[in-house]
């Protein structure tokens, strides 16, 4: 599909983007807005999660605030043409400390917001954002979507459950549906005060700093994907998902070769100029046992079904993230 192409899609397109104000959900929205689609972001502007209102500065989208677990859905959700559903509890070590409210956000509400789209938008296409998460400590390298499950915490679980019950509307109702199980993405927008989003995030924020970050462990292996080619997936996704190798399917999205962690810590360093450091140290005790180890994707799938492949390779990526909070630390930090 050419640039004219995708903007003739999208043109007048109603798209609703659920956790809309947070790190991918609003590099999306700005995307969106650009080619013409008229856009509604949702999002619950939890404190501890990735939303900032900061995030869609110009975008020229409409916000609303509420939370999918119990805001008025139906009038979001009437007649949109596709659902971005981005909208998640995230946290490995809050889905822990309370899977009450892991399970509610991750499987309850998406079950509630799959019964108001049944009714209000019996014929849109859906994208739903998932995780490597689940896969667990892998088995083999690269891991593709053939990999057993084995969530290593209660917030895999959670994910997990999501996934397959908006896969279920296209085995049972036929709807064009898509799941990406994401790894580690980063650049722009990324919540970076803390280690919520990842472990980048807290790493780019020292770093700008002037101040030492820790790398836990540091042979593990990543592979990371900027927030650019994130964007260039979903857009993919929604327009291919209505084919019928598309429909229905999970695909991993990968990014970048894999490189270890103090390989990372490394190359960020290098990306600001050469002025960093790092100490390595152990995994705290209750993070150790939810560690999955070394990972990166098999994404040859969707790259066959798509035509999709990374544009930004990761020391660009590290270098455009750095620049990018260099002016907007008072918002970020």
């Amino acid at each position: 599909m050419t640039e004219a192409e995708r903007a003739a899609f999208w043109r007048g397109k109603r798209v609703l983007v659920t956790g809309g104000a947070g790190f991918l959900g609003s590099a999306l929205c700005h995307a969106l807005a650009a080619l013409g689609a008229r856009v509604t972001a949702l999002d619950a502007m939890f404190p501890d999660g990735g939303a900032n209102m900061a995030n869609l500065e110009g975008a020229g989208v409409l916000l609303v605030r509420g939370d999918i677990r119990d805001v008025e859905l139906h009038t979001l959700c009437q007649d949109v043409d596709v659902l971005f559903n981005m909208a998640a509890q995230t946290s490995h070590m809050g889905g822990q400390k309370d899977p009450v409210a892991d399970i509610a956000i991750n499987a309850v509400a998406q079950v509630r917001l799959i019964q108001v789209m049944r009714e209000a938008a019996p014929k849109a296409t859906v994208v739903h954002a998932s995780t490597r998460q689940f896969y667990g400590r892998p088995m083999q390298l690269p891991v593709d979507e053939l990999h057993p499950v084995n969530p290593p915490d209660a917030n895999g679980v959670s994910k997990w459950a999501g996934e397959q019950y908006w896969l279920l509307e296209q085995r049972v109702l036929h709807r064009p549906v898509v799941s990406l199980r994401l790894t580690n993405c980063y650049g722009p927008r990324l919540r970076i005060r803390d280690a919520r989003q990842t472990f980048l995030g807290i790493w780019i924020r020292q770093v700008l700093k002037g101040e030492g970050f820790e790398v836990w462990g540091g042979e593990q292996l990543r592979d990371l994907t900027y927030v650019d080619d994130v964007v260039r997936a979903f857009l993919l996704s929604a327009e291919y998902a209505p084919k019928p190798d598309v429909a229905g399917r999970v695909f991993n999205l990968g990014g970048s070769p894999p490189a270890s962690l103090i390989e990372l810590a490394d190359r960020l360093i290098a990306a600001n100029g050469g002025h960093g450091h790092y100490a390595v140290k152990s995994f705290p005790a209750d993070r150790a046992p939810i560690d999955i180890g070394s990972y990166h994707a098999d994404d040859h799938a969707f790259r066959a079904a798509t035509g999709w492949v990374p544009l930004v390779g990761l020391d660009e990526g590290l270098a455009r993230s750095l620049d990018w909070y260099r002016s907007r630390m008072a918002d970020y930090s």
